[in-house]
Parts: structure tokens; C-alpha cells; sequence
């Protein structure tokens, strides 16, 4: 059974991918007229959108952090892509390299100056550097886990669950549960603004055109991962259901 922070949250991200999908029509409208103008809105539109997702994120996970690490509101194509509860920052660069090198009428971002390549890859070098001390502090919380204090804890534990139970035993493991939790919830943080700062850097250094271009390529990957993973899934789950149900 799902719990009440699962339930909630998987409400808002069908809603919050419903909108994106809106939002990734009007952006494919805007990029076949070209109004600079409109393009300015749409990137503001997108921008605030993802805000929305990040406060409701962090505002959930508050309540129970480790839903964002095993989220039942994605697929199991979509799970396999995580990198610490979301997308990892470095796949923006390659997004942007594959729009350079596309060869169709209207890439804006093939036109990209010499002066913007250096800024994105100047800008990628610090990403890196980022996700690098997120890694490193997520393997810090993973290491404190084994640490000679909580299995000691675990040990006591189990031996006072043996003789009856003892509240202080149990007071005390739920404290270093909580600041396990803590450290989680710390990271996971840490790495959402890594993926802010990543969109905040790009769009900077992009036209408002390219902006466009970019934001509905990165849109329409989320999405369309998104459709293929549910079918998939239900394909599998039909399947499992069949060879559960089928008779010799």
C-alpha cells in the first residue's frame, strides 16, 4: 500500500506532466513562428513550472524523503534513469551537443557563436565538479549507515527485542534513523539545485529562440520516456497477469 505522501505526490506529478505536455504544444508553436517575444514567455513559463515541481518536491519529501528515492509514481524505464531522485545535470551538455550537430531547417542551436560554446562548456566543467560532491556525500551517508555506532545500535536492538524490548533502545534508533533521513533529504536537495543551477546556466548563455528549442527537446525526452515506460509496464504486468492466470 501506498502512503499518504506517495498517494499525494503521484496526484501532483500526473497533473504537473499533464501541464508540461500543454506547455510542450505551445513551445512547438512558438519554434515554427519564431516571435521573440513569445519565446521570452514561453521560457518563463517553463522555468516557473519547474520551480512548482521542485517546491512541491522538497515540501513531500520533508515528510518522508525516501518515497523520492523509490518513487511508485514512475515508470520502471523512468527509475532506471534516476540519478539521485531525478535527472542527472551532465545529460543537459549532451542534449545541447546533439541539437548543435542536428542538420534540419530551423536548429537554432547549430548556429550557436564560438562565445557560447566556451560559456556551456565552461559552465559543464562546474556542473561536473558538482555532481562529483554530490556523489561524494551521497557515498558519506551511504558509509555512516555501516559505521560502528548504528550497527551497535542494530545489535542492541535485536538482543533487547529477544529479552521483551526496551523504549530507550528503541528511542535511540529512531534518532539515528531520523538523521539518516536528515542526511538524505540533505542530498537530495543538494542535487536539485545542481539541476536549477544547470537549467539556469543554459538558459542564460542561449538566444530566447534557442532557449526554446532546448527546453521543448528536454520536455519532449521526459515525455516521450515517460509514454513509452507506462506501456511497457503494461505490457509486462499484463503479461505477468496472463502467465499467473493461464491454465494447462
Amino acid at each position: 500500500m501506498n502512503s499518504q505522501v506517495e498517494e499525494k505526490f503521484s496526484d501532483f506529478y500526473r497533473k504537473w506532466m499533464g501541464q508540461l505536455e500543454d506547455l510542450l504544444q505551445l513551445l512547438l508553436m512558438v519554434s515554427r513562428e519564431h516571435p521573440e517575444l513569445a519565446c521570452e514567455d514561453m521560457v518563463n513559463k517553463l522555468t516557473t513550472h519547474h520551480k512548482q515541481y521542485y517546491t512541491f518536491k522538497w515540501a513531500a519529501a520533508h515528510e518522508d524523503v525516501l518515497a523520492f528515492f523509490t518513487p511508485v509514481w514512475l515508470s520502471r524505464l523512468e527509475n532506471a534513469h534516476l540519478w539521485v531522485t531525478g535527472w542527472k545535470p551532465s545529460v543537459a551538455f549532451h542534449l545541447v551537443e546533439s541539437l548543435r550537430n542536428a542538420r534540419f531547417p530551423g536548429a537554432s542551436l547549430a548556429s550557436m557563436t564560438e562565445e557560447q560554446v566556451r560559456k556551456i562548456e565552461a559552465l559543464r566543467v562546474k556542473i561536473k565538479m558538482e555532481e562529483e560532491r554530490v556523489e561524494r556525500e551521497m557515498e558519506r551517508q551511504q558509509v555512516a549507515m555501516a559505521d560502528r555506532k548504528m550497527v551497535e545500535l542494530a545489535r542492541q536492538e535485536r538482543l533487547a527485542e529477544k529479552n521483551g524490548g526496551t523504549a530507550v533502545v528503541s528511542s535511540m534508533v529512531e534518532v539515528a534513523v531520523k538523521g539518516m533521513l536528515a542526511g538524505l533529504e540533505k542530498v537530495m536537495k543538494m542535487v536539485d539545485c545542481v539541476r536549477l543551477k544547470t537549467l539556469k546556466g543554459m538558459l542564460d548563455v542561449l538566444t530566447p529562440m534557442q532557449c526554446v528549442d532546448f527546453l521543448a527537446a528536454k520536455s519532449m525526452l521526459q515525455s516521450q520516456m515517460r509514454k513509452i515506460g507506462k506501456k511497457r509496464d503494461k505490457c509486462y504486468y499484463d503479461n505477468k497477469i496472463f502467465r499467473e492466470n493461464r491454465t494447462f
